[in-house]
């Protein structure tokens, strides 16, 4: 039994395995079932107390030896395939991959917060989920407006005096920053709002806002024209012209529509302008003074402007997209065909 135990450990230490499949063969060999270190506890058994005194430890630390061999040998042999794997031939060219980028509104979010910062506009940020007196009340629309209609708007809750709804306006923004902020005022505001409308090309019931707010001592019409002008060339070039249309909207008075000249035809008329040569970007007027009173600013010693623009509008405008709802639908063949425009 010494013998064959000494026969074995000697074995064990001059053992080597080249690869996992003879690593596997020395295992099963030695430790396996019909193993012949198995077979020497078989045969432990049937030995008397004085033999199995003298011989328990030597079998066990044989046993041990057995094991830790073939751990060693399967440790040598993963770090040895790990290094013939690592080897690569650097003359060959490298692994292409596509960058990403953002999405096309984001882009366009983005820059329009840049333009108005260099103009000296703070950006402010408001809950999506508002009140009615934050969305409705506060900006002057009557009880009966039909924006306040289960119909126009998303209610989160109703029956009580102030329901919760899903903002169709940031203009929820525009009254906190005048509830809290000192003056002169100076924000925009950028934001996603909704509306329950039905989804079309130029229609969605989800979409993206920008407005903006300045309020201070004689604010008049001529400084929004030339902020709205200042805005339309850093945005489509130069040469863009803006023309103002006359409008109604509940929280300013006088009111208008802006129209910015194509930057695809250039005036001459286009299928993007519909022939017109102009293209609507945004609405706009003088803050009423009900809007004004109601967030705690006297309106006689102060006046303001206010103008709102869909984002995804100025971005199908920009690359002329013609469906709005490609915004939406994350078809990466879409958004790739802005990456070499919009990268950055």
């Amino acid at each position: 039994m010494k013998a064959r135990i000494e026969n074995l450990l000697a074995q064990i230490k001059e053992l080597k395995c080249s690869n996992a499949k003879e690593i596997e063969e020395a295992r099963v060999r030695l430790l396996g079932k019909k193993g012949e270190v198995t077979a020497l506890f078989e045969e432990f058994r049937s030995f008397s107390p004085e033999l199995k005194k003298e011989f328990g430890r030597t079998i066990n630390e044989l046993k041990q030896a057995a094991a830790a061999k073939i751990e060693e040998l399967k440790s040598t042999v993963s770090q040895e395939q790990v290094a013939e794997g690592s080897k690569e031939d650097l003359s060959m060219p490298g692994t292409p991959f596509e960058l990403g980028s953002r999405h096309p509104v984001s882009i366009v979010r983005q820059e329009i917060v840049d333009i108005f910062r260099k103009f000296g506009y703070d950006v402010a940020e408001g809950p999506e989920i508002e009140d009615d007196y934050h969305v409705f009340e506060a900006l002057n629309f009557p009880q009966n407006h039909p924006a306040r209609d289960m119909q126009d708007t998303f209610f989160v809750s109703a029956g009580h005096p102030n329901p919760l709804l899903l903002r169709t306006h940031t203009s929820s923004v525009q009254v906190r920053a005048m509830e809290t902020m000192k003056l002169p005022i100076r924000v925009i505001c950028p934001g996603r709002v909704f509306r329950n409308e039905a989804i079309s090309a130029r229609a969605h019931c989800i979409f993206h806002q920008v407005e903006g707010l300045y309020i201070d001592e004689n604010v008049t019409f001529a400084d929004l024209k030339q902020a709205i002008l200042l805005f339309a060339r850093e945005m489509f070039g130069p040469e863009t012209q803006i023309r103002m249309r006359p409008s109604y909207f509940p929280f300013t008075e006088p009111s208008s529509e802006i129209d910015v000249s194509c930057n695809i035809c250039h005036g001459k008329g286009c299928n993007i302008c519909k022939g017109t040569g102009w293209l609507e970007i945004m609405g706009c007027g003088m803050v009423d003074p009900n809007v004004l009173e109601a967030s705690g600013i006297d309106s006689s010693k102060y006046s303001g402007f206010a103008f709102g623009m869909g984002l995804e509008r100025i971005a199908m405008l920009k690359w002329q997209v013609n469906d709005l709802r490609h915004y939406f639908e994350n078809d990466l063949r879409f958004l790739s065909e802005f990456k070499t425009s919009i990268e950055v």
